[in-house]
């Protein structure tokens, strides 16, 4: 079900699931490590049918290996981007286990568009770096009324420590080294993709429109793990630690 406002044409959606994923994991190859660990942590502490938000969900990445994992859960997708929407609707067309949302996290009442007031838990990926600071702690109060007592929210997102330059400096160094040998084995980059997507039939036009939106890909911050956690207990959770983490990424886990 949807109220996304998108139908879903004739197209191969299956691919471009896997189109996004290899373009993702050309900046993110440990990415299905943390979703597994998002995952386990999601059944570990609200159990094996939660209803989960898919929080700036996308493509649906969380969802088709939450329900992938657990066949008993059901997911609230909700984001803006009007391309990335319609691979969604299009991969879970039909599947009354996924709601799909249109909705922008920096309005305030985002909220009222969903079908649910409380969720077990809510679980986003590398998504919220484009948020600065403060509407990212504003975000999180809203995030924090809508899990349940005892559930649990995932973020999993760069967390970069800026007192350990060095040690960013030789990673950054690193990855951007590895980055440019897939490019020269012909992996698609963020901007090729898009272009991509452009040119199909059936994304050209939600791919105009999130441009509309967006413009070009914009970066906001990207605080340490101790900030989110911080932020997180003072929003109204009850514990917030990193239960995963790469030399520049963090899987932030908070329980309400």
């Amino acid at each position: 079900m949807t109220d996304a406002g998108i139908t879903a044409a004739t197209a191969d959606w299956h691919a471009w699931q896997e189109s996004w994923d290899r373009q993702q994991e050309w900046y993110l190859p440990d990415r299905e490590e943390r979703f597994r660990i998002m995952l386990d942590m999601v059944e570990a502490l609200v159990g094996t049918a939660p209803r989960v938000l898919d929080l700036a969900c996308g493509t649906g990445s969380i969802t088709a290996r939450l329900l992938d994992r657990l066949p008993d859960a059901t997911s609230t997708g909700v984001d803006l981007d009007p391309a990335l929407l319609a691979i969604a609707e299009g991969t879970f067309a039909g599947d009354d286990r996924v709601r799909l949302v249109t909705a922008d996290l920096k309005d305030p009442g985002w909220p009222a568009k969903l079908p649910y007031d409380s969720y077990d838990a809510v679980l986003t990926a590398t998504a919220l770096h484009w948020l600065h600071r403060e509407p990212l702690a504003d975000l999180y109060g809203l995030v924090a009324g809508l899990v349940r007592a005892g559930g649990v929210f995932m973020n999993a997102d760069h967390m970069i420590d800026e007192t350990t330059p060095r040690i960013n400096a030789a990673e950054r160094a690193q990855r951007h080294a590895r980055m440019d040998q897939a490019k020269r084995d012909g992996i698609l980059d963020w901007a090729e993709w898009w272009q991509l997507a452009a040119k199909d039939p059936v994304l050209a036009e939600p791919t105009a429109r999130r441009y509309e939106i967006y413009g070009e890909h914009a970066e906001g911050d990207t605080p340490s793990a101790r900030w989110h956690a911080r932020v997180l207990l003072e929003k109204g959770f009850g514990e917030a630690r990193p239960v995963w983490c790469s030399p520049s990424d963090t899987l932030l886990l908070a329980v309400k």
